[in-house]
């Protein structure tokens, strides 16, 4: 009989670790590492340069912007202006009867006449004028009623009639021609006598009669008292006024009514100021205060301002169509220098 005796197990001093793995040792204090990021100065200093060079750029945009904004305002307030300036002149001609100013092509004179023009600054004259100027003057339009009293501000004597019974001075302002106007466009104002209607150094030389009478290229301009001058009331041999009387008034009585010279033309006056467009209306009422009506009377009034080029031409006309009047008006800023030009041509009588 075999005895098997039992041997103490000796245990392992270290457990078996698993193949691959290594265990850190453990201590009793815990140790923890903080990772901190950021710019560094010359990534902050990039940035700052950047970000100025973006708001410089934006900046410049919006100050362009701004810049096309108020160029694009200003044109539309002088295409506005233009455009008024211009429907005021073609509808004042296009009602009218009667085309003032500018007179036709004088041949005895070495400046055109017929084409007025006027800029800002101001350009040389032509020939022997001493001033270059602008003016469109019309006989005054039948609508116009300033007073409201039912009559046409036009008919003077208040009897239906227009323009019938002119005065030697007949715009009636006892001044040559158109009151402070350049009638010719030789660069004086108002010079010769009163009886001058043309500015020509003659008076009264050329008759309501449908001629040339003074071989000026103007027909009828500068009328006498006795506006065809056949020495009766109204025209020889007629009843003027249907009152079964033949030339009973008084020579200078052209409607046979028992006035004289009562009725003239109402000019409607278009000139420039110092760059400013200014429409001229005459008034029915004693504006001026010298204790009576005439052609010294009348309201101002600014159509457009920063004007720097107002050219007017009397169109030659034949086969007995309707006078053409040429008008060019440009508009100028001072502060960003956009500019506007309208050009048009106006009917005289076209609306009648």
């Amino acid at each position: 009989m075999f005895m098997i005796s039992r041997l103490p197990v000796r245990r392992a001093c270290c457990e078996a670790s698993t193949p691959g793995v290594h265990r850190m040792p453990t201590s009793s204090h815990a140790h923890h590492t903080t990772t901190q990021s950021g710019f560094t100065l010359v990534e902050m200093l990039i940035a700052t340069a950047l970000a100025g060079l973006l708001i410089a750029g934006l900046n410049g945009v919006i100050g362009q912007a701004l810049t096309i904004q108020d160029s694009v305002s200003e044109k539309n307030d002088l295409t506005q202006q233009a455009r008024f300036a211009m429907e005021q002149m073609v509808r004042v001609a296009g009602h009218s009867r009667l085309l003032l100013l500018p007179l036709s092509d004088n041949p005895s004179t070495n400046w055109r006449e017929n084409m007025r023009e006027q800029t800002v600054p101001a350009s040389l004259p032509e020939g022997s004028s001493t001033r270059a100027t602008a003016v469109l003057a019309v006989t005054l339009p039948l609508y116009f009623d300033l007073d409201a009293d039912g009559y046409a501000d036009a008919d003077d004597d208040r009897d239906g009639r227009i323009d019938e019974d002119l005065p030697a001075n007949r715009t009636y302002s006892q001044s040559p021609g158109i009151y402070l106007i350049d009638d010719d466009g030789d660069g004086a104002v108002d010079e010769g006598s009163a009886n001058d209607d043309d500015e020509s150094s003659t008076g009264n030389e050329d008759l309501v009669n449908g001629i040339d009478d003074d071989a000026d290229n103007s027909v009828d301009e500068d009328p006498p008292p006795d506006m065809n001058a056949d020495g009766c009331s109204g025209i020889c041999g007629v009843d003027d006024d249907n009152d079964n009387l033949i030339d009973e008034a008084a020579v200078e009585d052209d409607d046979e009514d028992g006035q004289s010279n009562e009725d003239w033309l109402n000019a409607v006056v278009f000139y420039l100021d110092n760059g400013t467009l200014i429409q001229r209306t005459p008034v029915p009422w004693d504006e001026n205060a010298s204790g009576g009506i005439s052609g010294k009377d009348f309201i101002v009034e600014p159509i457009a301002g920063n004007v720097t080029r107002f050219r007017v031409e009397r169109l030659l006309s034949a086969g007995g169509r309707a006078q053409l009047i040429d008008l060019t008006l440009e508009l100028n800023s001072p502060v960003s220098g956009v500019s506007v030009s309208l050009h048009t041509q106006a009917r005289l009588g076209g609306a009648l």
